[in-house]
Order: C-alpha cells, then structure tokens, then sequence
C-alpha cells in the first residue's frame, strides 16, 4: 500500500488523518506527499513505496537536532530498553539530568519532566498559577493546544491572529475560562502593558518565547521581566522550539535575561519523547502546592536519550553548526530567486529559516516549489530546520536542485500556469484547520 492510499485509509480511523498538524501532507503537497515513512537516518527517509528524499524541510518539526536516528543517541537507548524503561522505582537518569539542566542553567534550581512540549507548557503554567496564587495568563505566541491557552479565543474570533489558528471555534474549551488567557505580540511593549492591564488583579503568570523569528527589541524582554519581578508574577520562557537551536541551553542565555521558569522540548532528545520545566527553586516547590503527575513522565528512555543528546550537542558545540547551516541555506535561497528574478522575503533565526513568496497566489506557488523538489527526491517547503547532520555537501546539492526549481517557478510564474502546473490541490496554509 502507497503512502497516500494508507493515508486516504488513516483519515477513516484517526480524525484528521495525523496525530500532529503540521504532519498533514494537505499542509505540503494534497495527494502526493508521502505521508509515511518505513527508515530515517541521518537527512535521509525511505517512503512505504522505497523512494528516497533527503529532508530539507522540519526535521521532525525540529526535534531530530542531531540528525535521524543517531548512533550515539539510539546506542544510549537501547542500553536503556535492555535494562529496564519502566519499574516501581525511580530511574537514576532523571537526577542525573536534572544536574545537568540547572549546570547548563545556573539561575534555575529545580526540574520537573513530561514527555511533550504542550504537556509541559501546561504543567508549568500551573506551577506558576499555584505560585502566584492568580489565574490570568498574558501571554504572546504559539504554546500548545491545551485550555489554558485556547481559552483565548472563547468569547472571540480573533485573539489568536498572529499566534495560533485565526477564527479558531475552540470547542469543548469551557466558556467559563474566557478571559484566562491574555495575547500580546511580541516586540510590542504597549500591547503588553495593556494586556498586563487587562489581567487587573488576577495577573497571574507571562508565558513566552524569548525569541523565535526576530530579535527582540532593545529592552523589550527587561521590561517585561522588571515588570513580573515588581508584581511577584512567575515569567515562563517557552524554548521548547528555540531551544539548543544557538547554543547548548536554552537561548535565553545568550539574552541574559532569566525566567522564574523555562521549558524544554524537542530538540532536547533527538527525536524521542522528553520534555523538561526548569526554574528557580521558589517557583518550582509550588508544584508540590498543586498536583502535577503521571506514571509515563517517570519512564527512562526519555531521560537517557536527553542526557545523550544534549552531551553530544554540547561535545560537537552544536549551536554554531546549526546556525551556520541555516545561514547557509538563507544565503543559498537569496542567490537563486536572485539569480532567477524570483521575488521572495527570507527571515527567521538561521536554524529556522523560512523564505516567503512574494506572489498574489503564493501558497500555489510554495504548492508548487513542493511538488518541483519532491520529484527531484527532497522533502522541501518554504521552511528549513537544520540537523547537525545537514553537511555542507548535502545543502550544496541541495541549493543546486533550488536554484534549477526557482528558474522553473519564475517561468511559470510569467505564463501565468502555476495552477495548471500542479498535480492536485493547493497545500493548505499554516495552522488554519483542516476539514478533515
């Protein structure tokens, strides 16, 4: 069976189809993406029909850092699985990881663990509201799909425009949680004062990302942390996407500026199940104020593949690597829609890099880019999360078959065919959401 028929077959069983939204293959190519994968090592996966790609896409939605399938990372695991992952007591690992967290991170103190990024967004917004003793989240970006978060949309269409899903009907949030959660944007100051307004008395918690796609603005992120330190209010740094992305750590380092918390995910285990709360010793006790626990969140494979991976990216000094391969890529786009007088915006941290069409009828065209790259055998779209495992032989092939596909869209573009050259439906566009 091809990838797309057991695709076809798994929105029958599995209500849209993935388990994870920017899985759908309606988000890159509707009806030939390949939905599946049987091998993944290194930047290369094999589909069910044995085709070859190599990724130059999400890697994993950012959490292979090191690359697919890594020998070190994977020997560590196994290790683990022949000694036991799960038993009435503890595993050693989980302490052993702790000290190395707060190592990395000498502000914080205390770690607690889940084993995903929106679990751990949700357990430590709790921890904050316990320590703080208030409700109200003010908030700014993408952070899960959880109530807390949600909750900004009930009662209106369009808090989430700029962070989540615009227009989003958050069914089965309770209306009862309206007014709980409090967007603001990021670099706007204004936005967050009013917010911080909004929230009155009940200002309970900031959730964040430090950073993502831009710097922030000069005393942006001080402001915010004077402001939460002056009103006793817990400051999260969401880093389960921008973490270890520059360096080994959270980015926030690099920002000196310090939360009362920060979370990791993702790229902290290579691509298996992990997830980390960090935080100063006061905030984090309040999690023995309130209940947060779960039998899978004391398993030990997650702790082991975090302890590997994050040795391993301290030991290559990792950071750098990404941010030079991402550069890499960004200068390669430019000079090829450059050379091909193809109109594109390139933005993004390096190791998350991203370029935008310039075109009335950009999601086709970025449709189109897909379905180019992919016969020419790369998992391709307008974005490119870098591995270590990203050489620079592979992104110079790469950038070639780029340079080939960005001549091939001006001209379509300038027929006026880009519709009539693409095989199926236009991909759908960020998280709005899918019918099916």
């Amino acid at each position: 069976m091809t990838g797309p028929e057991l695709y076809r077959r798994a929105k029958k069983r599995i209500p849209g189809g993935t388990q994870l939204l920017s899985k759908r293959p309606e988000m890159f190519l509707p009806d030939e993406w390949p939905a599946y994968y049987s091998e993944a090592r290194g930047v290369e996966l094999v589909d069910l029909d044995g085709r070859r790609f190599v990724d130059m896409s999400f890697s994993a939605v950012g959490s292979c850092i090191l690359g697919y399938a890594d020998p070190d990372v994977n020997a560590a695991v196994k290790s683990a699985v022949d000694r036991g992952s799960m038993a009435t007591l503890n595993c050693p690992e989980e302490a052993e990881l702790a000290d190395l967290l707060c190592e990395l991170h000498p502000w914080a103190e205390m770690v607690r663990y889940t084993r995903c990024g929106g679990e751990a967004m949700a357990a430590a917004v709790r921890i904050a509201r316990a320590r703080s003793r208030k409700g109200t989240v003010v908030f700014c970006g993408y952070h899960g799909w959880q109530d807390w978060y949600l909750a900004a949309n009930v009662g209106t269409s369009d808090a989430l425009v700029g962070h989540l899903l615009p227009g989003l009907d958050p069914a089965g949030v309770p209306a009862q949680l309206a007014g709980t959660a409090i967007p603001f944007h990021y670099n706007d100051l204004a936005g967050f004062h009013a917010a911080v307004a909004k929230a009155g008395n009940d200002f309970g918690a900031v959730v964040m990302e430090p950073t993502r796609g831009v710097d922030p603005a000069p005393g942006f992120l001080e402001t915010i942390r004077n402001v939460t330190r002056a009103r006793g209010v817990p400051l999260v740094f969401d880093e389960v996407t921008a973490g270890w992305r520059l360096n080994t750590g959270g980015i926030h380092l690099r920002l000196a500026v310090t939360p009362d918390i920060a979370v990791f995910a993702k790229a902290i285990s290579n691509g298996y199940p992990m997830s980390a709360i960090i935080g100063t010793g006061d905030t984090m006790q309040a999690a023995q104020e309130t209940f947060v626990s779960s039998t899978y969140w004391t398993e030990r494979i997650g702790p082991t593949a975090a302890l590997a991976t994050i040795r391993k990216h301290r030991a290559l000094d990792a950071g750098p690597r990404l941010a030079a391969a991402g550069a890499r890529v960004k200068k390669g786009w430019a000079e090829a829609a450059r050379t091909a007088g193809l109109d594109i915006t390139i933005a993004g941290m390096d190791p998350l890099a991203r370029f935008t069409l310039n075109y009335p009828n950009a999601q086709a065209v970025r449709t189109l880019f897909t379905q180019e790259m992919l016969d020419l055998g790369y998992l391709a779209s307008n974005s490119f999360y870098a591995m270590v495992a990203h050489t620079d032989e592979i992104i110079d092939r790469y950038l070639a078959t780029v340079r080939e596909v960005f001549a091939l869209l001006k001209g379509v573009i300038e027929e006026g065919a880009v519709e009539k050259r693409l095989r199926g439906p236009v991909a759908h566009a960020g998280f709005y959401r899918l019918a099916q």
